[in-house]
């Protein structure tokens, strides 16, 4: 009868919930197609990278699925209960060790040498005890040579034997030694002293290596011991962060990689990952659909640097841009000095994106306008100088020639063409505001709101609708992927769920007076001015119509009707 594994619903995907002991043994039952990860690093996570050396069997620097299954099976075997892995702590009670397996056998036979009568073994203890094991060691030779000469032998090593090699084939006629790089040895001498040096670092090594496998021959009975506790510790961790995402979507705990909290513009990101390699984070971490801050930090007092990458899932962008200070706190509390390097612009909530066309607008009308106020800046200034230094050559010229030229009279004729040109075009405005104007006129009030608010959906609208969408389809997975996971699920990050990864700062309703504060006008005041710039403008266009006879003003055409007679015909 195949096991009845427990289900539920995390991240919008249905996915198993290790959560008695009894699933650990039946791990290697599971269909690996409903695994949410197939491998992740050793390396890089928020768990000891030890634990995960020991569950990587082939060294690869991966885990995957059939080590992990491996590694539930040992411990099902050695312990009695497998129940106890819950509590993710590196402590066990002797009497849960299954003393019918000879390796748990031999376990609880250490364990109770070093704690004596006490029932609880821990890691602390375990390594206390390894750490008080006395070796006899042989002891090292003596150095034939100062050790700045050791040094100097190895850092003139390639070249010298470059030169004394190239200084015989320079004999047989077949290369020519560089004299310039001549060394003042002979080569005798320095034959000599390498094989010196390379007879006392061969014997240090050996003796080094016999010392090393003596104190692993006292302590490696501890070995299984300080194993099983790493494993009691953080195998139940790893398996909620690689079969469901547990910790990833419960909000009282961070997953393994989940390295910090970055504090930027008033707001706390809590969706920070490590960045293991810049080029392909940078190109799958677009994927995921979300408002990406990529930051490299520093902590200049420990001499630690991480470069992250953080999700910005509640408020506004306007203050974020390349190059802004922040700080990261990492899983310990440490903080760091971090600079913002890049930014992937995705939306982070429907009220934002309304506003993404008009902030485009608004910068490319910014940006257009500085360009523009720049070139008739330069383009002024070089025309002032042309006209400056052509008016001195020219006063020069007069000077010289005793004669002042005269200057031009004015030509109205010239003139009309651009008059009349101007006057074109302000009457094709004006008749495109009296069509306007006339096809609004006599509408009733209500179909004037709904013309303000089908102006607006037209502008907003798509912005609105595309970010909808993406909110509900943001996805941690791809991120994941830069960092080395197979990950065989989605990772969403719906709306609800992003609001927890990104903390705002919320002060409370107060009522202070600013002794800075500017001075506006009253409402009544600016109620005032909109309402007569809104009559200046109707005005305008109401006394424009009125004489050029045209929208509501335009004379009435009465077709007359002539009757005839069928006998005048």
């Amino acid at each position: 009868m195949a096991y009845k594994w427990t289900f539920t619903t995390i991240g919008g995907n249905t996915r198993v919930h290790i959560a008695k002991g009894e699933d650990f043994r039946h791990l290697g039952e599971l269909d690996e197609k409903m695994w949410t990860v197939l491998s992740c690093p050793t390396t890089g996570l928020e768990i000891s990278a030890h634990t995960l050396q020991l569950m990587d069997s082939d060294h690869d620097g991966k885990i995957r699925i059939d080590e992990v299954v491996a590694t539930s099976e040992y411990l099902c075997a050695v312990l009695r209960d497998p129940a106890v892995l819950l509590e993710e702590k590196d402590e066990l009670k002797i009497a849960d060790l299954n003393e019918e397996n000879a390796e748990a056998k031999q376990m609880a036979d250490i364990a109770r040498r070093i704690v004596g009568k006490e029932e609880t073994i821990n890691l602390a203890a375990v390594k206390a005890a390894v750490g008080a094991i006395s070796v006899e060691q042989k002891p090292l030779p003596e150095a034939p040579l100062a050790a700045d000469i050791i040094a100097a032998v190895h850092a003139n090593e390639a070249e010298y034997n470059a030169w004394f090699r190239s200084s015989e084939l320079e004999k047989m006629g077949l290369a020519a030694a560089d004299p310039e790089k001549q060394p003042k040895i002979a080569d005798k001498d320095w034959k000599k002293l390498t094989a010196q040096v390379a007879a006392y670092e061969a014997e240090v090594a050996a003796i080094t290596a016999a010392n090393q496998a003596a104190m692993d021959a006292a302590t490696g009975e501890y070995q299984p011991l300080i194993k099983l506790l790493h494993l009691k510790r953080d195998f139940y961790t790893l398996l909620k962060n690689y079969i469901s995402f547990q910790d990833f979507y419960n909000r009282e705990i961070k997953a393994i990689f989940q390295c910090g909290r970055l504090v930027i513009d008033q707001r706390a990101c809590e969706l920070c990952v490590r960045v293991a390699d810049a080029g392909k984070m940078g190109a799958e971490a677009a994927k995921s659909g979300m408002y990406l801050i990529f930051c490299d930090c520093e902590n200049k007092a420990q001499g630690k640097k991480m470069s992250i990458v953080a999700a910005m899932t509640q408020g506004d962008i306007h203050n974020l841009e390349v190059g802004k200070n922040c700080i990261f706190y990492d899983r310990s509390g440490l903080d760091y000095d971090a600079v913002v390097t890049k930014i992937i612009d995705n939306p982070i909530s429907i009220r934002q994106a309304f506003w993404t066309p008009y902030r485009k607008f608004a910068n490319w009308v910014a940006d257009l306008v500085n360009k523009s106020v720049a070139e008739k800046e330069s383009k002024g200034l070089e025309d002032m100088k042309a006209n400056a230094t052509a008016a001195t050559e020219k006063a020069k010229e007069n000077a010289e020639q005793g004669k002042k030229e005269a200057q031009p009279p004015f030509d109205i004729a010239k003139f009309a063409g651009i008059f009349a040109a101007l006057g074109m075009a302000l009457g094709m405005i004006g008749t495109a505001l009296a069509s306007m104007a006339s096809g609004l006129y006599g509408l009733p009030w209500w179909q004037y709101i709904v013309i303000f608010f089908g102006i607006i959906l037209v502008i907003s609208g798509p912005s609105m609708l595309l970010a909808y969408f993406k909110l509900r389809r943001r996805n941690l997975a791809p991120v994941l992927n830069a960092n080395g996971w197979a990950v065989n699920a989605e990772a969403i990050i719906n709306v609800p769920f992003g609001l927890t990864l990104t903390s705002m700062a919320k002060f409370p309703v107060l009522k202070l007076k600013d002794p800075f504060a500017e001075k506006g006008l009253p409402w009544w005041v600016k109620l005032l001015i909109v309402l007569g710039v809104l009559l200046l403008i109707c005005g305008g266009i109401a006394a424009y119509m009125y004489f050029t006879g045209t929208g509501c003003f335009a004379p009435e055409v009465v077709e007359e009707v002539v009757e005839t007679s069928v006998e005048a015909l």
